[in-house]
């Protein structure tokens, strides 16, 4: 059985109707007051947007010590600055998950 063979919650289907591409430039705002969160390429972006939104302290702490989930650093923004990748977004107030894809 794959992820999408899995039934989602509502909650996870709002979240994916507000993911959308973004560039660099829309995200800085939130980079600069630390609200911006990078996800890891091999997670699933909503579904860590939804564990957030759920308040699943246990499952995004485990993300965060593993380093799946961090706060956007100093260099990882200028990197995206200087390289503008394909990011995708999605917003779980007050936080922004941001993931880098292909």
């Amino acid at each position: 059985m794959t992820s999408s063979d899995i039934p989602q919650s509502p909650l996870y289907q709002k979240l994916l109707g507000e993911t959308a591409k973004i560039g660099w430039a829309e995200l800085e705002r939130f980079f600069a007051r630390g609200m911006l969160l990078r996800v890891a390429r091999d997670l699933d972006l909503v579904s860590v947007a939804e564990a957030i939104a759920n308040d699943d302290t246990v499952q995004v702490s485990q993300w965060l010590s593993s380093g799946l989930v961090d706060r956007v650093q100093s260099e990882t923004a200028a990197d995206f600055a200087a390289r503008d990748p394909n990011l995708w977004a999605v917003v779980v107030s007050p936080w922004v998950c941001v993931q880098e894809r292909d």
